[in-house]
């Protein structure tokens, strides 16, 4: 199955389609732009959907429903906010289709056109800052830890499954509070939770900092991100948390009477993380061979193949599995037993290793005998034979020291693809030849910033949170500057 796979060094883009697509994760739709998300994919995504919900409800936060449609005129009332998705919406202008009189088959109703045209959600803060009005009156009422978890559209001309498409899956935290300061400590808090979940769960490094005002979210005050590396060196955007301030708050008139009984307007905040995160997950750990999948959010951490002649044998070993599998179970563990007799085992183990399972174990009646069991590790490809005594303890085990192995892997190829630039040739050279983050100084303008991202296609990715102030010379203009930022090519 591996030979179906692109290499990464012969076409790293296409690569990445193959293991999507071969990898079951998703497929293609009649839909221009958007995907269908398959099973093992969905598992995937809920895997990471469920582990992100418990560290929002550990915060606080609590899961609610907005609508799809978004009014027209709720779009407008923030500047910035209509600015920045106008050209990505889809609009819904009327409500009934007809057939079509001259027998050309369905056809809109003119006569159905809406008074004010409907907006398929590209993100939801107008449409729930215009209900936080309703429910926002005192104090007593904030704050307000919001969650949902939705699909929106963008309207994407250039898509690629996962990375970009025009809709998508993800959730969206909307916070209310009753200071400035109260709203700041919550944007950086979830921009933890998102740092803590892509490095403890995905198994991938970030970095965690603040965007530059030209990549601010729309209508934000300070955008926090994490940035990830993936292995072709190029950056990808895994999560953002915004300080939206007071601009939400004014546009839809959302106040709160304080405790010296005074109106004032809200502080806000929102965050989001999307199924670009399984895109991230395939990038930053697959190999040639296939998936690579970190065994804490692997739809199946562990499978069990048997290798058997006769239905004697087969049932020894169904029974002696059984075991197996009902103590992984009582461990937490997700396991498959795949005793289906239309594939051999040598095909069943190129399917599990192309699907990225963490650990695969293979069985047959003379390991019965000998009370043993094969053990291979997905990562590695390592091949161990096991006691059978004990086993369930032994692959638990396994999984935590793949977990982290896949973790200080990533790390290692992040942290020496992090370079220093003084000079404009050797910043030019680095992005060409070895790519990765390169930590430059910048001189604070955004023409700087512009024309360094039309010279390089390298963009600012964050002014991460733990620089240190240095002085130097922006790499571009040679202006002074007083501390590094990171540049990259990015997804």
């Amino acid at each position: 199955m591996s030979k179906e796979i692109t290499s990464r060094a012969a076409d790293y883009s296409q690569w990445y389609n193959d293991l999507v697509l071969k990898g079951g994760l998703a497929d293609y739709s009649a839909v221009r732009g958007c995907m269908v998300i398959k099973p093992y994919g969905f598992a995937l995504w809920e895997n990471m959907r469920d582990a992100l919900d418990k560290m929002f409800k550990d915060t606080g936060h609590v899961n609610a429903y907005f609508p799809l449609f978004i009014p027209k005129s709720f779009l407008s009332k923030e500047a910035a906010h209509v600015e920045g998705f106008a050209k990505e919406c889809a609009v819904v202008t009327h409500y009934r289709l007809k057939n079509d009189p001259g027998g050309a088959g369905l056809v809109v109703d003119p006569e159905a056109k809406l008074e004010e045209e409907l907006i398929v959600r590209p993100t939801s803060e107008t449409i729930i800052w215009n209900t936080y009005k309703d429910w926002i009156q005192s104090h007593r009422d904030l704050p307000l830890l919001i969650n949902q978890w939705a699909n929106v559209v963008r309207w994407e001309m250039r898509t690629r499954l996962f990375l970009r498409t025009a809709e998508f899956l993800w959730q969206e935290g909307h916070t209310a509070h009753a200071t400035r300061e109260e709203a700041i400590i919550e944007a950086e808090k979830m921009l933890e939770v998102y740092a803590t979940f892509a490095e403890e769960f995905m198994a991938v490094p970030v970095i965690r900092g603040v965007k530059t005002a030209s990549e601010r979210f729309a209508g934000a005050e300070e955008t926090y991100c994490i940035e990830a590396m993936m292995q072709d060196g190029k950056a990808l955007q895994a999560g953002t948390s915004h300080f939206l301030g007071q601009n939400f708050a004014k546009a839809f008139d959302v106040k709160f009477s304080n405790r010296e009984n005074q109106l004032e307007y809200v502080w806000a905040t929102s965050w989001g993380v999307s199924t670009r995160l399984v895109g991230a997950l395939v990038m930053a750990h697959s190999d040639d061979s296939g998936l690579i999948l970190p065994p804490r959010i692997a739809p199946w951490q562990v499978v069990i193949v048997p290798i058997y002649k006769g239905e004697d044998q087969k049932k020894l070993i169904d029974d002696k599995v059984k075991a197996i599998t009902d103590e992984l179970k009582a461990l937490g563990i997700r396991v498959k037993y795949d005793d289906n007799d239309n594939a051999r085992p040598g095909w069943k183990f190129a399917e599990y290793e192309l699907k990225g399972v963490p650990v695969r174990l293979a069985i047959g009646a003379r390991d019965l005998e000998q009370g043993v069991v094969e053990v291979a590790r997905r990562d590695t490809k390592e091949k161990n034979v096991v006691k059978l005594e004990g086993i369930s303890g032994y692959v638990a085990q396994l999984l935590e020291e793949i977990q982290t192995y896949m973790y200080n892997k990533a790390k290692a190829f992040r942290d020496e693809r992090i370079t220093p630039a003084d000079h404009w040739d050797e910043f030019v050279r680095l992005l060409d030849e070895k790519g990765g983050f390169i930590a430059a100084h910048w001189d604070g303008t955004a023409a700087t910033e512009e024309a360094i991202k039309e010279k390089t296609k390298a963009t600012i990715r964050c002014i991460p949170l733990q620089n240190t102030k240095e002085e130097g010379k922006c790499i571009f203009s040679g202006a002074p500057s007083t501390q590094r930022v990171l540049f990259a090519r990015a997804y």
